[in-house]
């Protein structure tokens, strides 16, 4: 499934310069292919924008060859956003009103930042909760990421998140509990992946309000669930989609609140993901940036670059692989005229036996 660059998002030629096939727009129209439209709800914070992006495209333009994809980057109100942020979504992203008049196959929902205990709170519920409403009834799935499944979970299902004691973050083995499902064919029984959230929604509570679970692990808890039906909804409480120095990004912010005395305890490191080497490297760094804090000195440089080659991905084919059955779904279930919406009356566990 070749991306297909249809704006000027910068997201296309970094991936072009990666080794990844992006067509061009006039090569599209000359050949006779599907086309499926996929919006792309980016709630990330500003500094993780254009990771964001990268990250999920990388993952869809890795799929099998049977569509030309279109994805149209999108946000809503009640996301604030500043800076060069700002100006890329004011330049690159689309309206969500223009995209909702022209139609969309599916929808991926990224995960957010929260400031508040209780997310019905949040400035951006109300319109996240619009575009998810529109999306259940007009395109053929809404594939969820971290915060976004939670707000569904809450919003559909009734089943509010859990805070944890600390927050779950690392790389954690999973396990693939239900084979059955077209979601996981093809994947790996066991595999690793990442995770950083501070909540959380145990099995039984989504068993509970009827949720499908495919893939747990005993560390981190569901990766993989679906909404009863078995592919309206599919959710990611986990990172499959992260880059191999997400995590480092990650623990280096987390370093630096410590540091600026945002925190008061050095933030643990972020479980199964540094090899020894490494975490013997970051417990000097402790030590002599602990040194510096107390002497009111300036912090020493994080050694990002130092370490970032010792550091591995295990997680990417897996992405790629949940991502690709997810999309090959949606092309079974969309019509060739993406202009006219989704049927809801259609039960999309008939042709692909989902139950």
């Amino acid at each position: 499934m070749p991306l297909v660059a249809h704006s000027d998002l910068p997201t296309f030629e970094r991936l072009r310069r990666e080794g990844h096939e992006i067509l061009d727009p006039q090569r599209a129209k000359r050949q006779d292919i599907r086309e499926l439209h996929i919006g792309f709800l980016n709630l990330m914070p500003d500094a993780a924008l254009a990771a964001t992006e990268r990250q999920f495209l990388r993952l869809i333009g890795a799929s099998n060859r049977i569509a030309q994809l279109f994805v149209h980057p999108f946000t809503m109100a009640g996301v604030e956003r500043s800076g060069a942020a700002r100006e890329r979504v004011e330049q690159y992203y689309e309206p969500f009103d223009e995209l909702r008049r022209e139609g969309l196959d599916a929808l991926i929902v990224t995960g957010a930042n929260v400031t508040e205990a209780d997310i019905t709170r949040e400035a951006f519920w109300e319109p996240l909760i619009e575009v998810l409403d529109w999306g259940r009834r007009n395109t053929a799935s809404i594939l969820c990421s971290c915060l976004a499944s939670h707000a569904v979970f809450q919003w559909l299902h009734g089943v509010q998140r859990t805070h944890l004691p600390a927050k779950r973050w690392g790389v954690f083995s999973h396990r693939v509990t239900d084979r059955a499902h077209p979601l996981v064919a093809g994947i790996n029984t066991r595999f690793e992946t990442p995770h950083s959230r501070f909540n959380d929604v145990a099995r039984n509570r989504m068993e509970a309000a009827g949720l499908r679970v495919l893939v747990e692990s005993d560390e981190g808890g569901v990766l993989v669930a679906t909404s009863p039906d078995g592919f309206r909804f599919v959710y990611f409480q986990g990172h499959p989609e992260y880059d191999r120095e997400s995590l480092l990004k990650e623990y280096k912010r987390e370093v630096g609140r410590y540091l600026r005395a945002e925190c008061e305890e050095y933030p643990p490191f972020p479980v199964h993901y540094f090899p020894p080497r490494v975490a013997a490297r970051f417990e000097d760094y402790r030590a002599d940036a602990e040194r510096a804090r107390n002497a009111g000195d300036a912090a020493p440089e994080f050694p990002e670059d130092e370490v970032l080659p010792d550091l591995d991905n295990t997680w990417t084919d897996t992405g790629k692989a949940l991502v690709n059955n997810w999309l090959g779904l949606v092309y079974q279930l969309t019509d060739y005229d993406r202009r006219r919406p989704y049927a809801p009356g259609v039960d999309p566990s008939d042709p692909l036996r989902l139950r």
